[in-house]
């Protein structure tokens, strides 16, 4: 009984290639065998010795519940078990029933049981239609496509109409057309449109109407892969008759198939017919224009057609897919020169506006192209002949060749172009900018950084803060506080950038935390010179550099200036905190300037300031354990009184 449904298959009237093969690869193994029967050596049994297989009503009703549990339960084998008896007895059940199981198998979304759901639909489009609803086809159509299974679908949907099971064009026709574009081939579907229309059209059936999406896949097929104008206008005719209305893509498939033929007089046709359906925008139909040029070798006409777009935009621009211009360059490349593209920019710069977007114009796209295809040095060499051609050089020839550089990390060569583009009286944007410098900064190419920031404020670009704060933090974490300093001090009296205590910080610290003193102290005057007030992270790095190299007299020499500013009420510009405290403590008990700690002791109790005394009796410790009060009486009796003074604040005097 199954085989015969598949066999049937084979039989159909308008299928050009044999399905039992692509159907039994599809089946194999697990559902149906299509072994062919061998001629039995006995002879066959007579009709009426044969006996009619039956059901009776109660196993029929128990196969049904069992059915209906089954895919409750999600129990698929024993539901495929019992559907398939009942089959087999020509005991269908209900219409419901039948369509659950079948849903429920193409729910699965594995093979085997996808071709359960086939094998079931296809059986029932031969014995009993009437049971199979229009939207199970759909959920069985979009399993199929799910699963890429492109030839049972079309078998499927070929039986159904061998079968004269005609449902809605929008529950099978897209979902074909989904499978064709997948796999890149719309071979399979123009038959099957072509016998679709021709049902729709002979019998009246409005909804087999195909959708526009439909129709130009299949003009895509006639045009493109068949490159077949009589297929082609056939196609366009049926649309006409059923009152399909093309749209810019529809016309853009026939411009390629008749540039591919050197039909001017279609094409000059066409641009009629576009203009007369009121489409606003011929970028599909000029793309495809000059696909069907350039694949026919006709490099004259794509020119041609690209100045004749821009003279149509009143120079501003095609709105090409990048797609459109790599095949130009690729056609260029293989039939003309780089001559013949250098003159194409140079005459299409002429056409365009100077307000047009870089990405509009030609020359970015035939550049753009060239970077994409991996071909920088064509892109080089086209731009070498514009300069040999005398041409202008518009901005948009350049952008693609950074784009490059900055992918590359070739930051040199791009911050000399940048440099010759300013030179030009041309100007970058500030993600151009942007993008170089963190391009240079992230492989370590300061001067390259440098030098397109500075090409960036000869341009009198406003917005130079994100492009200093990369360099700034790109320098701090390279260590290289130098390089900051020198930076900062170029560009310190810039209004456009925002400069602060905190960046002067920066580089003393970095140059505390190398050992470099001699240069922060340097840093620090020349930040006090210029008017920026030191703050507490300020002196907190100046204390920590000091101290690493036991250079206490340094320290006191600070903590003298830091008294002078700081108020017991807090209120100047400096704030005496917690952390500030103990780095002076810290260090004046290490160094041996008691009278200096006493100092910072009283200032911090005027502001109440806690200290934790632990940590300055260890300091003493370590550096002063054989230290004697009856030494320094001989000595120095003032030191005397604040060794004392200490020892008593610090529990020391026992």
């Amino acid at each position: 009984m199954w085989r015969r449904a598949f066999c049937n298959l084979s039989k159909r009237p308008f299928s050009s290639q044999p399905e039992i093969p692509t159907l039994y690869s599809f089946l194999q193994p697990s559902i149906f065998s299509l072994k062919r029967t061998e001629s039995p050596s006995t002879t066959p049994p007579k009709p009426h010795d044969q006996t009619p297989l039956t059901l009776s009503q109660e196993h029929k009703s128990n196969l049904e519940s069992t059915l209906q549990d089954s895919i409750k339960s999600n129990n698929t084998d024993d539901a495929w078990k019992s559907f398939k008896t009942l089959s087999n007895y020509s005991a269908f059940p209900s219409k419901s029933l039948t369509n659950s199981v079948i849903i429920h198998l193409s729910s699965l979304n594995d093979t085997h049981n996808i071709k359960r759901a086939f094998a079931s639909v296809v059986f029932l489009l031969e014995k009993k239609q009437e049971l199979l609803k229009p939207e199970t086809v759909h959920v069985l159509l979009n399993s199929m496509r799910d699963a890429n299974s492109a030839a049972p679908a079309f078998a499927l949907v070929k039986c159904m109409f061998k079968n004269r099971f005609f449902i809605h064009f929008s529950l099978w026709g897209d979902v074909l057309v989904e499978i064709c574009r997948k796999n890149g081939n719309f071979g399979g579907l123009l038959q099957v449109f072509n016998e679709n229309c021709r049902v729709a059209i002979d019998e009246k059936l409005n909804f087999l109407k195909p959708s526009l999406a439909a129709c130009n896949a299949a003009l895509e097929c006639c045009c493109r892969e068949v490159e077949s104008i009589t297929d082609a206008e056939k196609v366009v005719e049926t649309m006409s008759v059923l009152g399909v209305r093309p749209d810019e893509c529809s016309f853009g498939l026939l411009a390629y198939l008749y540039a591919l033929k050197g039909l001017k007089e279609k094409i000059a046709e066409l641009e009629g017919l576009i203009s007369g359906f009121g489409f606003p925008d011929k970028g599909v139909f000029l793309s495809n224009l000059i696909s069907g040029f350039v694949k026919c070798g006709n490099l004259a006409s794509v020119s041609a057609t690209i100045l004749q777009g821009v003279r149509e935009t009143d120079g501003q621009g095609l709105c090409f897919q990048e797609g459109t211009y790599s095949e130009v360059v690729s056609g260029f490349l293989q039939n003309g020169s780089i001559k013949d593209l250098a003159t194409l920019i140079g005459e299409t710069q002429t056409l365009e506006s100077p307000s047009v977007i870089i990405e509009r114009s030609v020359g970015y796209g035939i550049i753009n192209a060239c970077v994409n295809l991996g071909l920088l040095d064509k892109a080089h060499m086209i731009f070498d002949e514009m300069n040999a051609q005398g041409a202008s050089l518009g901005l948009g020839v350049y952008l693609p060749i950074l784009k490059a550089y900055c992918k590359e990390q070739r930051t040199a060569e791009a911050a000399q172009l940048v440099t010759d583009i300013s030179g030009l009286g041309l100007q970058l944007d500030v993600a151009t900018y942007d993008a170089l410098i963190e391009a240079s900064m992230s492989c370590q190419d300061f001067q390259s950084a440098f030098s397109v920031f500075r090409d960036m404020r000869e341009a009198r670009i406003p917005d130079l803060q994100g492009s200093y704060l990369t360099i700034m933090t790109g320098l701090t974490e390279s260590h290289r506080p130098e390089l900051m300093a020198a930076f900062l001090d170029e560009i310190v009296e810039d209004p456009r950038i925002e400069i602060g205590t905190h960046d002067w910080n920066s580089i003393i610290h970095a140059f505390c935390k190398a050992g470099r003193l001699e240069d922060a102290r340097r840093t620090f005057r020349r930040m006090t010179f210029l008017q920026f007030e030191p703050n507490e992270q300020t002196y907190l790095s100046l204390i920590n550099g000091n101290v690493t190299v036991e250079k206490y007299f340094n320290v006191m020499m600070l903590w003298n200036e830091v008294k002078r500013k700081v108020s017991a009420e807090g209120e100047t510009k400096l704030k005496l905190d917690s952390c500030l405290v103990d780095a002076f403590l810290y260090a004046l008990v290490k160094g041996g300037f008691f009278d200096a700690v006493m100092q910072v002791v009283e200032k911090s109790q005027e502001m109440k300031i806690f200290v934790d005394k632990w940590r300055y009796k260890q300091a003493f410790m370590e550096k002063h354990k054989k230290l004697r009060v009856s030494k320094l009486r001989r000595k120095n009796r003032g030191k005397m009184e604040a060794l004392i003074a200490f020892k008593n604040w610090a529990g020391l005097s026992a």
